[in-house]
């Protein structure tokens, strides 16, 4: 639990950030990656998924904050691959918890179906937004769950 404030503000900050870090290079995904770049993203991934199944708080800025580093710039680009990689993450956890009869199923169902409607309703009117806001609202809830997560570690 004390691990997890540091990871999402390295991840808000990153992706707060990431534009300039990368600098005025073309964006990493609008061109082709390079094997090495491409390795180590799938090993970020990789981690990033571990978490995410696990405990899955903040993931989808983490991978926001990812492809930022990777020189992204297009959030709503972004937000669609960041969708997918989530919902992957999830299926993976998903049947890990099913095959070890470790699902509620009265209240995960009314959550997944909350989960659906929420995550499509969002990507739909997130796409009607102008991108400047978008990110806005993206650092404001990374900043509000990195305080929130400090606030759970440290002063319980």
């Amino acid at each position: 639990m004390r691990v997890i404030p540091w990871l999402m503000l390295g991840a808000t900050l990153l992706f707060a950030f990431g534009k300039k870090l990368y600098g005025n290079r073309p964006s990493g995904l609008a061109h082709d990656a390079s094997t090495n770049a491409l390795f180590w993203a799938c090993v970020f991934e990789f981690f990033v998924a571990v978490y995410g199944g696990y405990f899955g708080g903040g993931v989808g800025i983490i991978n926001l904050a990812m492809l930022a580093a990777l020189g992204m710039t297009d959030i709503h680009a972004m937000n669609a691959l960041k969708v997918v990689l989530g919902g992957v993450i999830n299926g993976v956890a998903v049947v890990t918890f099913i095959a070890a009869h470790a699902i509620v199923w009265r209240e995960g169902t009314v959550m997944t179906i909350g989960a659906i409607a929420g995550g499509y309703s969002a990507a739909h009117y997130s796409q009607k937004l102008p991108q400047a806001w978008i990110r806005a609202f993206v650092i404001l809830v990374g900043s509000a769950m990195t305080i929130y997560f400090f606030y759970k570690a440290y002063h319980l």
